[in-house]
């Protein structure tokens, strides 16, 4: 039986249609995950070019990044109210022609504001990608298609710093831009084929929600940002008091503001179901554990080690590769036993391969780094699809939209503590940080730490089958 062959009592949509709209979501979901992993190789390239500053030439990537954080609660709203097919036409056609319009800048401001541009529009498929998915395919194949998805996130990512070195190699920079345009615009003629949501809400727009939502969100990426500078920079802690301040007292306000609204961007009550709660907070706790990891591990390799950024992203692709492997396997093992079981399994796994790494000798050979980092994604890809089930099956069909936008903000929540523990740990070598012990130290304090997380993931985990069982 494959994934678009009709059962009776199906939900979603029929076999036909259902691959049309698959095709389009997943064409949408590669350009925004390759546009990420592929542009951090140009992005010397792109300084030179536009005669920019290199620390002025990140802005480029974080323009993009700032922007997803900021409105993916708000699209997440927006979709519940304007319909998915319509939400996700937008954002695919803000985010085609912003790429267009990345092709042909002339200037380091015009890249970054179209960036922006990219980021709010990215943020619009993004959001509501897995509603969208659970609204093609019928409950059955959920665990299925949610891990064929998180394998194609982990094939872009892993592809995308070479595909981003042959463009840059052949044909430039704006390349890496431009060829979106193309594939989104395939995306689009085939994105009529995407549902509404089941019930659209008619309540009125959260205003003072989303924009306590993105101001919390937005100063907390930079109160992360800030971590990275504190040894570096001396305004870095006056920006992390003032941004973090801001955070603090805007998550507030916007906790308060939604369990008093009548039509809440975010419903609170959701969490009242205690399956849907223990999977976001396991999900927030081990993309704790991976954001750590992604920072600090290119550091070991190239600043303890004394790799290339090539050879250091050479030997971070097992990573992906392993979850390539474990995700749709996992998500089909999901349709059929219970996700807790099939989640702690991952994340044990995960845990191990943390503190394989964490384990490390001053000088690991390449072979020895690369099982490390295959078991860890191994154990991220078999824990990933079924939490993620878990979550979008433990809430009503027509909230499914609400559910995909908080699992999309715990997802960038946790990467960005884990970027900013790492930031706070190196800061605090930054005198000493080199290819000698000291260096080693600090990174495999970082590794700790994402152990430390990925544990307490596991413990929150083995607390579901529990409550389960009970």
């Amino acid at each position: 039986m494959t994934l678009f062959s009709d059962l009776p009592g199906d939900e979603g949509l029929p076999g036909p249609r259902r691959r049309l709209a698959m095709i389009a979501l997943t064409t949408a979901t590669a350009m925004t995950v390759l546009d990420g992993s592929m542009l951090n190789v140009a992005l010397p390239q792109i300084a030179r070019a536009l005669d920019a500053p290199a620390g002025g030439a990140l802005w480029v990537a974080n323009a993009y990044l700032l922007a997803v954080a900021m409105t993916l609660a708000i699209f997440a709203a927006l979709a519940e109210r304007l319909g998915y097919r319509r939400l996700f036409a937008g954002g695919l056609a803000v985010f085609t022609l912003a790429s267009l319009g990345c092709a042909l800048s002339s200037s380091l401001a015009m890249l970054t504001a179209l960036r922006v541009l990219q980021g709010i529009g990215g943020a619009a498929c993004l959001s509501i990608g897995p509603a969208i998915l659970r609204t093609i395919f019928p409950n059955r194949l959920l665990g299925r298609i949610l891990g064929l998805n998180a394998l194609l996130v982990a094939a872009s990512t892993a592809v995308g710093p070479t595909l981003g070195g042959a463009l840059l190699s052949w044909l430039g920079w704006p390349w890496l831009f431009a060829i979106n345009v193309p594939l989104g615009a395939i995306a689009l003629a085939l994105g009529r084929a995407v549902p509404d949501n089941p019930q659209p809400a008619s309540a009125r727009f959260d205003s003072a929600g989303a924009v306590l939502s993105a101001a919390a969100m937005g100063a907390f990426i930079m109160a992360a940002d800030a971590c990275a500078h504190l040894g570096t920079a001396d305004r870095a802690r006056q920006a992390l008091v003032i941004y973090g301040s801001i955070a603090v007292a805007a998550g507030w306000a916007f906790v308060w503001r939604q369990r008093r609204a009548a039509a809440p961007l975010v419903p609170l009550d959701m969490f009242a179901s205690r399956r849907f709660s223990m999977a976001a907070l396991t999900s927030v706790a081990s993309f704790v554990g991976q954001g750590i990891t992604f920072v600090a591990l290119p550091f070991l390799f190239q600043t303890v080690y004394g790799d290339s950024a090539l050879h250091s992203a050479l030997l971070f692709t097992p990573w992906p590769i392993g979850i390539m492997l474990a995700a749709p396997h996992a998500g089909r093992l999901a349709d059929r036993y219970p996700a807790a079981i099939l989640s702690s399994i991952g994340l044990a796994l995960l845990a191990a391969g943390l503190l394989s790494l964490a384990l490390l000798p001053m000088e690991a050979q390449a072979w020895d780094i690369a099982w490390r980092n295959l078991l860890c994604g191994i154990g991220f890809g078999f824990f990933q699809s079924p939490n993620n089930r878990e979550m979008l099956s433990n809430v009503a069909r027509a909230r499914s939209g609400a559910a995909s936008g908080i699992l999309a903000i715990m997802r960038t929540f946790g990467q960005c503590c884990g970027t900013a523990v790492v930031g706070i740990v190196l800061s605090t070598f930054d005198r000493d940080l080199g290819g000698g012990a000291a260096g080693m130290h600090a990174i495999r304090l970082c590794l700790a730490i994402a152990v430390a997380s990925t544990v307490m993931a596991l413990c929150i985990s083995v607390g579901r089958i529990r409550h389960a069982r009970a």
